[in-house]
């Protein structure tokens, strides 16, 4: 398959859709190894790439179930579950964090933010390359302060997105482009 090929056939999958066994070690390497060679103002390298699997995933959840509660103190008994069965959704998570610097002389936290969602989306294409289902996934955890905190991230980071990896059946067809022209402009100055 050549790039423009994964590139024009990479979807994401459901994480209801992915199942054991998720990336080996070696794999996840590679898979962060394409992630830490995305586009970089400044060559930064803000991105942060925290990995969770195995046990991790579980207490991960208690702590996502615990930030629910004080964000939602009304939540129900079903939607802390809910958050705490998130993690478990695949066999590995990785958590795209931004390491924001508010006084770089050029480049401003917004291209530093843009930079970790480029190596996302490299995360994603890799995992796609090596045949694994994957699915950036964003919400209110990736705002809350005690979430960051927990993974080790400040307060003035940005979680970019929570990556959900594992094996699938097989992987969804490519989804049609439904009309580039409605997005596409050419611009001549005239």
């Amino acid at each position: 398959m050549t790039t423009i090929d994964i590139l024009l056939a990479r979807r994401s999958l459901s994480p209801r859709l992915v199942r054991e066994p998720g990336p080996d070690d070696s794999q996840i390497r590679t898979i962060l190894s394409a992630g830490a060679r995305a586009a970089d103002h400044g060559r930064m390298r803000p991105w942060r790439f925290i990995v969770i699997r195995g046990e991790a995933r579980a207490r991960f959840g208690e702590v996502l179930a615990r930030c629910r509660c004080a964000r939602d103190p009304s939540a129900s008994d079903a939607e802390i579950a809910k958050e705490r069965a998130k993690p478990l959704r695949a066999p590995l998570m990785i958590v795209v964090g931004a390491h924001v610097v508010f006084d770089h002389p050029s480049v401003r936290p917004v291209d530093q933010v843009h930079a970790a969602a480029a190596a996302a989306q490299n995360i994603l294409l890799a995992c796609f390359t090596l045949g694994f289902g994957a699915m950036w996934l964003t919400g209110s955890n990736a705002h809350d302060a005690a979430v960051k905190r927990a993974l080790g991230l400040a307060a003035s980071d940005e979680i970019v997105g929570f990556i959900y990896v594992g094996s699938a059946e097989a992987l969804p067809s490519p989804l049609p482009v439904d009309d580039l022209d409605a997005v596409m402009k050419e611009w001549t100055a005239e």
